[in-house]
C-alpha cells in the first residue's frame, strides 16, 4: 500500500482540532491504548516509526508496552501520520468494531475500554465522548469492585471477630479454671506456712532446752578439767620421781661396766687372734680390687657405640658395622626376619634363616664379637630342626612374645655399658633399644656387610 507524504496533513487532523479532551486520559483507557499501539508495532517497518521509537523495533510486544509505553503514548497523541498508521493496522485486526465506530455505532457488547481505546486511536466523530464514557465506565468497574472486596474484606473481618470472640470466651474459661486452681493452691500454701511457723516455733522452744543442755555440759566440763589438772599435777610429780629412780640406776649401771667392757674386750682379742691364724693358714693374698673397680663405666680413653655415631661414616656403609664390632665385648643382637625379608624377600623362610646364619657364621669368626639372632617364633607351624653354626646363638621367641620384645629383653639384660648393636629397620624396635643404650643400625647395613663376606 502506497503510504502518504509525510509533509501533507493526514485526514482526520481537522477533527481531532475540533475535538480535545478536557482531562487526562483515563488510567484504564491508557492502558488498553498502549498495548494496541505496542501489538500494531510490530507490523511497520523502522522507517515508518517514529524516530524516538525505532529503537524499540525489535522488542516483544510486553517488553515494548513496560520499558516504551510513555513514548508510544506521546508519539500517539502529537504524530497524527503514526496515530493514521496504528489506526489502519487496528482497522485490520478489528475491522468490525472499527467499523461501527466510523458508523457513530459502536457496539453495545463490547468491551467499554476495547471502544475507548479505539476511539482515540481512529479519533472517529464523538469519539471524546466515547473515551469519557468509558473512563466513567471502568471507574464505576472499580468501584464496584473495590464495594466487593470491601464487602469481602468485612465478612472476612467478622468471621475473624466471631473466632476471636470464640477463642477470648475458651480463654477466658481457662484462665478461670486456672485463677481457681491457683486459690486452692494458695490456700494449701497458706496452710503449709502455718505448719511450718509451728514447727519454727516448735524448733525455738528444743534450741532453748538444746542451750541450757549445753550450758550444763559446758560446766560439768570445766569441773573435769578442773580434776585432770589436778591428776595430771600429781602424775608429773610421780614422773619426776620415776626420772630421779632412772638416773639413779643409770649411775648403778655405769659402775658395773667396767666388768663387761673388760669381758667384751678379752672377747674381741679372741676372735681377732683367731682370725689372724686362719689368714695365714689360708695363705690369702693382700687384697687388690677394690669395690670401687667393680662398677661398670666407660674408663678414659675407651670408646661407646654412641661414639660411634660422631666419624664421618654414612649409616648405610659396612665399615660403621665393623668399627661398632671392634669394641671390647661388642654384642650383636639381629632381627632375624626382619633382615631376610629386606634382602631377600622371595626365598621360603628355611632358606631365608639358613642364608643369613652362614653369613653371621663367617662374620662372628673374622670379628670375635658376640651374636645373636633372633627369629620370631609366630611365624613357624611346628619346632624348627637347626644346628647353630659356630658363634651364633640362634633364638626364637615363646608363643605370645614377638621377636621384638624378645630383642628388648637381650638389651635390658646386658649390664651397662656394654657395648650393644641391634640389627633392625623397624622403628619401634629401634627406639625402644636406644633407649637402653644399644645402637641400632639398618638391616641394609648388614646385607652389605654380609656381601663382602
Amino acid at each position: 500500500m502506497e503510504q502518504p507524504d509525510s509533509g501533507a496533513e493526514p485526514a482526520g487532523a481537522a477533527g481531532d482540532a475540533a475535538e480535545a479532551l478536557d482531562r487526562p486520559l483515563p488510567e484504564g483507557v491508557r492502558r488498553r491504548v498502549v498495548a494496541l499501539v505496542s501489538d500494531a508495532f510490530g507490523g511497520l517497518t523502522v522507517g515508518e516509526l517514529p524516530a524516538q521509537l525505532r529503537q524499540y523495533a525489535r522488542f516483544t510486544p510486553s517488553r515494548r508496552a513496560k520499558f516504551a509505553g510513555n513514548a508510544m503514548a506521546a508519539a500517539l497523541e502529537s504524530d497524527p501520520l503514526f496515530r493514521q498508521r496504528i489506526g489502519e493496522r487496528l482497522t485490520q485486526v478489528q475491522s468490525e468494531l472499527c467499523a461501527a465506530l466510523a458508523a457513530g455505532s459502536p457496539p453495545a457488547a463490547a468491551d467499554p475500554l476495547d471502544v475507548a481505546a479505539a476511539a482515540y486511536v481512529l479519533r472517529p466523530t464523538g469519539w471524546v465522548k466515547l473515551v469519557a464514557a468509558a473512563g466513567e465506565e471502568a471507574q464505576r468497574a472499580d468501584a464496584e469492585r473495590a464495594d466487593e472486596a470491601g464487602r469481602r474484606e468485612l465478612e472476612r473481618l467478622r468471621e475473624e471477630l466471631t473466632e476471636a470472640r470464640g477463642l477470648t470466651k475458651s480463654e477466658t474459661e481457662r484462665l478461670r479454671t486456672e485463677l481457681d486452681a491457683s486459690r486452692k493452691e494458695a490456700e494449701s500454701l497458706r496452710r503449709k506456712v502455718r505448719s511450718a511457723q509451728s514447727d519454727i516455733k516448735r524448733g525455738e522452744a528444743a534450741l532453748r532446752r538444746a542451750a541450757s543442755e549445753i550450758e550444763t555440759a559446758r560446766a560439768e566440763c570445766s569441773a573435769q578439767v578442773s580434776a585432770a589438772e589436778s591428776e595430771t599435777r600429781r602424775l608429773r610429780a610421780r614422773l619426776v620421781e620415776a626420772e630421779a629412780a632412772v638416773e639413779a640406776g643409770r649411775r648403778a649401771a655405769r659402775e658395773g661396766r667396767s666388768i663387761e667392757d673388760m669381758r667384751l674386750r678379752l672377747l674381741l682379742d679372741t676372735v681377732l687372734d683367731a682370725a689372724q691364724g686362719l689368714r695365714r693358714e689360708l695363705a690369702l693374698p693382700p687384697v687388690s680390687v677394690h669395690p670401687a673397680d667393680t662398677v661398670d663405666a666407660v674408663e678414659p680413653g675407651r670408646m661407646s657405640p654412641k661414639d660411634i655415631a660422631a666419624r664421618a661414616l654414612s649409616e648405610t656403609d659396612p665399615a660403621l658395622l665393623d668399627q661398632l664390632l671392634a669394641l671390647p665385648q661388642a654384642h650383636l643382637v639381629v632381627d632375624g626376619y626382619n633382615v631376610t625379608k629386606t634382602g631377600y624377600p622371595t626365598m621360603p623362610l628355611e632358606k631365608q634363616r639358613l642364608r643369613l646364619l652362614g653369613g653371621l657364621s663367617v662374620l662372628a669368626a673374622q670379628t670375635g664379637a658376640e651374636i645373636t639372632c633372633v627369629f620370631d617364633g609366630a611365624e613357624l607351624a611346628a619346632p624348627v630342626l637347626l644346628a647353630p653354626p659356630r658363634g651364633v646363638r640362634v633364638l626364637f621367641s615363646k608363643p605370645g612374645v614377638t621377636a621384638d620384645e624378645l630383642i628388648r629383653q637381650l638389651v635390658r639384660a646386658e649390664p651397662p655399658g656394654r657395648p650393644v648393636v641391634v640389627v633392625s629397620t623397624d622403628r619401634e624396635v629401634a627406639d625402644g633399644v636406644a633407649k637402653a643404650g644399644a645402637r641400632p643400625v639398618a638391616s641394609a647395613l648388614l646385607l652389605r656387610r654380609l656381601s663382602r663376606v
